[in-house]
């Protein structure tokens, strides 16, 4: 077992820093938010959200009444798109000064909550911008009160010290990780989350497992980990299929959600590798690829690569998947491509070439791992080395399907 394999005089950090008002109804919970804000002398809020998914998911009826009650004032930024852009985040920024906002409240997934991290730190840092930011200019240490009221169940970022956006004329997609990034505040209400489409829910899905397997397999990885790894990948393999025959099942959408956030936890203690390295130049190049449809891509080449030496901490956490793996390194191809068909059958189906990509693309997709600022952190916690061989060799096997 795994377990032996753990050095117990290697010190490791366990992180848990924030607070998560988490289940149906939840998101009433924002009414005590504000009274702390309220408590705190804070009076004006940002609030950072895609287009329409604030309304749509019903969260919007709850939070403007609540405002209004207590006087709040208030402006939206609701330009945010799928994969957001440090541009996004200075416009965010500048409507945010101008408003002297002194709190930022998200509501969406990922790149909402991703652009209001950004947000909160620049407007303590009033002469920075997103590229500085992004770009690793300066180190912040402080930054706004943040809350983020999540809405789907695949990043982990309401729980967790990281943000990502695109700097669009280079194709980098930078991810930052700093304490001051860490929300105050977060609300996970799985009613928020019955009207995500089919597609949606396949990807930020596939997002959490992504997290799960990296986080148990970086060289920063740990008992902690590896344990929520293998509970998020048990949720996932049995609420995932009931989610997609019937999408407004609470209950199911409440087990997603919870495998989502301890996804976020997991990797926010283990960190992540590989496959993060190589999924955040596709998204780069092409702004309108969904992030876990990126990584769903590339992950079973991911895990044949890693797999011959981290055979039993996969084996033991794909168990729900692949139950019949024995933690053997030759084991590497057969897991990689049963989990590929797993993600298959859950309706993850699209490789490198039905995204748009081809061979010839891929040696300025390997320039772009090598060059993008922070993506050599990643790549530095590979279980294997991250050469340009073994970047080279999980781009082309993701180009189309490895299983038969």
């Amino acid at each position: 077992m795994w377990e032996l394999t753990v050095n117990p005089n290697k010190v490791f950090e366990l992180r848990c820093k924030n607070t998560t008002y988490f289940g149906v109804g939840a998101i009433h919970k924002i009414a005590d938010i504000l009274d702390n804000f309220k408590e705190h002398k804070i009076t004006k809020i940002l609030f950072v959200t895609g287009k329409g998914s604030y309304k749509v998911s019903g969260a919007w009826d709850i939070v403007k009444p609540a405002l209004d009650e207590r006087g709040f004032e208030y402006k939206l930024y609701d330009k945010v798109g799928p994969n957001p852009t440090v541009d996004m985040i200075d416009e965010a920024t500048k409507l945010g000064r101008e408003m002297g906002a002194e709190a930022i409240i998200s509501i969406g997934g990922g790149s909402p909550a991703d652009t209001a991290k950004s947000v909160s730190v620049l407007l303590k840092y009033t002469d920075k911008d997103a590229r500085q930011l992004y770009t690793l200019e300066f180190v912040p240490e402080e930054s706004v009160p943040l809350v983020v009221i999540n809405l789907t169940h695949g990043t982990g970022t309401e729980v967790d010290r990281f943000a990502v956006a695109t700097i669009p004329e280079k194709n980098y997609k930078p991810a930052i990780a700093y304490e001051c990034l860490y929300p105050r505040f977060a609300i996970d209400d799985p009613a928020l989350m019955k009207n995500l489409s089919r597609t949606q829910t396949i990807a930020v899905t596939v997002d959490a497992v992504n997290h799960v397997i990296e986080a148990a397999t970086t060289k920063a990885a740990s008992p902690y980990s590896i344990l929520t790894a293998k509970e998020t990948i048990r949720l996932v393999a049995r609420y995932l299929p009931i989610v997609l025959k019937d999408p407004e099942n609470l209950t199911a959408r409440y087990y997603l959600l919870y495998a989502s956030l301890l996804a976020g936890i997991s990797f926010d203690n283990g960190l992540l590798h590989l496959t993060h390295a190589l999924e955040h130049p596709l998204s780069a190049v092409k702004g309108d690829l969904s992030h876990g449809l990126g990584l769903g891509a590339i992950l079973p080449a991911v895990i044949e690569t890693i797999y011959p030496v981290e055979s039993e901490v996969l084996a033991d956490i794909l168990y729900p998947i692949v139950p019949d793996l024995q933690g053997l390194p030759a084991e590497a191809e057969y897991a990689a491509c049963r989990f590929e068909e797993w993600l298959f059958s859950v309706g993850c189906t699209e490789k490198l070439s039905d995204l748009g990509f081809t061979e010839e693309d891929i040696p300025k997709l390997v320039e772009l791992v090598k060059t993008t600022p922070s993506l050599d952190g990643l790549c530095a916690m590979s279980p294997v080395p991250a050469t340009d061989k073994v970047i080279t060799d999980i781009f082309t096997k993701s180009l189309t399907p490895m299983h038969a």
